[in-house]
């Protein structure tokens, strides 16, 4: 049976997945670009749900066709640019393809040959306005010139092309920031980036709640809060350090150091029941664990509380 709700690392492994071309995809760097013409869709195309870990901009010159996201639906029309990253499932269909560029790229390729600081220097790639954009035929025009030179580089033998390709994505970047988000500033943004922040954090508390409670017993890993909001580990990491200042595993770190701290203070129970309700597996494990974040062991820390009475 056909996964309905396929998870794809890449353009390759979605491609493969609804059975489309795959010869103009060169995996090796985690980047591609190629018109949807070239990909001989049989019109109209309509795909099952998928959620990408990778990025991807849509340059519709001439076609039509649309994108469903979280049950929102945008058509996508000539002469519009359409963004969007990892995030939830969505689906994409196809009325008409003449000239549509596809580029892809996943956050490995950005940081390798862009920035590693890529968000901070372009942080609307974090953003969640993903209407496609209609745009002026100067803007257009200026694109175009851009992500053509981007495809001819692709398809070279050059040992240097993708050191080539990083450099005008940059600039086409920049393009795009110029004219569309200039003043965006994802700390500020009160949409759904913002609401991805607020549910980790209340699902970050509850989950100590629930552990110091003894009704559950596993801590949760990146993975486990970023599946509760049907999203990328990635994503969700890229949106919590933009939007807070502050990595996801900083988060976590800094959590259990507060409820371990709270236990030691104010309870009595011994330092292994504090180990497994924090969901350790081993006192040792624990206790490197709150020594690496405080300089000191929870036995050094209760004891100098004790002698503070």
């Amino acid at each position: 049976m056909e996964d309905l709700n396929f998870e794809s690392n890449s353009l390759l492994e979605l491609y493969n997945h609804l059975n489309l071309s795959v010869n103009l995809i060169d995996a090796a760097e985690g980047f591609s670009i190629f018109n949807l013409k070239d990909i001989g869709f049989k019109l109209p195309y309509q795909s099952t749900s998928y959620r990408p870990n990778f990025f991807s901009f849509l340059f519709i010159k001439d076609g039509i066709g649309h994108y469903t996201i979280d049950e929102h639906t945008f058509e996508v029309k000539p002469h519009s640019v359409y963004f969007t990253n990892p995030s939830n499932y969505r689906t994409f269909g196809w009325d008409k393809i003449e000239e549509i560029y596809l580029i892809t790229f996943d956050e490995t390729f950005l940081k390798k040959y862009i920035s590693k600081e890529i968000f901070d220097d372009f942080p609307f790639l974090l953003t969640e306005k993903i209407k496609p954009k209609m745009v002026t035929d100067e803007f257009y025009h200026k694109a175009e010139y851009i992500y053509l030179q981007i495809q001819s580089e692709y398809t070279s033998n050059s040992p240097e092309k993708y050191k080539i390709i990083g450099h005008l994505l940059a600039v086409l970047f920049y393009k795009i920031k110029e004219y569309f988000w200039q003043d965006y500033d994802p700390i500020y943004e009160g949409n759904r980036s913002s609401q991805i922040v607020k549910s980790f954090k209340q699902l970050l508390e509850k989950h100590y709640r629930d552990l110091s409670s003894n009704k559950i017993e596993t801590v949760f890993r990146v993975q486990d809060y970023a599946n509760a909001q049907n999203l990328h580990p990635n994503y969700l990491s890229s949106v919590i350090k933009t939007k807070t200042g502050k990595p996801i595993a900083t988060w976590i770190a800094e959590k259990t150091i507060s409820e371990a701290k709270s236990l030691l203070k104010n309870s009595s129970i011994s330092i292994k029941e504090i180990t497994y309700k924090l969901g350790f597996s081993e006192t040792a494990h624990f206790s490197n664990y709150f020594k690496k974040h405080t300089h000191t062991t929870p036995v050094q820390y209760r004891r100098e509380l004790k002698k503070n009475i």
